[in-house]
């Protein structure tokens, strides 16, 4: 006689194993992110809770991730305050670079007109361009304004369809913890 086996705790982990083959894995890693990893503990409430989650999200779930980060990331991480800007590089030391690929900037360009953005959004829009050009799975930020902003997510659909792209998931981190499963 065999040891009885429960069905529905086999077919459970076939469904994990077979989702956890399939989840999404690489995060294109947006200014916002290493700037809330690295910056001094805010004394606003709810900028310290970001800062908080980034570093939780920074320490648990990076390595569940192929991250990447692009030029636009290292030009602007670079800049500001000489202390501030080396601690946001070195977090970002050994994190692939993607290669600017001339669809970028048709992709920009639309976005910034079907999203009406200023133009200070332009790096923005790169942002975005970027990561649906290289096919990443995730763009994470947390700039709401002009990036993981919910009213732009079908607009943004819209531009990856008639680029026949598919639509990367912006979120932020507290969006991509996963749960204690590790989905």
């Amino acid at each position: 006689m065999g040891v009885p086996c429960n069905c529905m705790d086999v077919i459970c982990t076939i469904s994990k194993l077979c989702f956890a083959t399939l989840m999404p894995t690489s995060v294109d890693i947006e200014t916002t992110i290493p700037s809330y990893l690295t910056a001094w503990r805010s004394s606003e409430l709810a900028m310290a809770a970001k800062q908080q989650i980034t570093r939780q999200w920074w320490d648990e779930r990076r390595q569940k991730f192929d991250l990447f980060i692009s030029d636009a990331v290292l030009l602007e991480a670079s800049g500001g305050d000489p202390a501030a800007a080396k601690r946001r590089l070195e977090v970002l030391e050994g994190i692939p670079v993607l290669s600017p690929l001339a669809a970028v900037d048709e992709i920009v360009l639309a976005l910034i007109d079907r999203l009406s953005l200023p133009d200070r959004a332009l790096t923005d829009a790169a942002h975005i361009a970027i990561c649906i050009v290289h096919g990443i799975d995730y763009l994470l930020t947390w700039n709401c304004t002009h990036i993981a902003n919910a009213m732009f997510q079908p607009i943004i659909r819209g531009v990856c369809d008639d680029f026949d792209f598919l639509t990367p998931v912006i979120c932020t981190p507290d969006q991509l913890m996963g749960d204690e499963n590790g989905y």
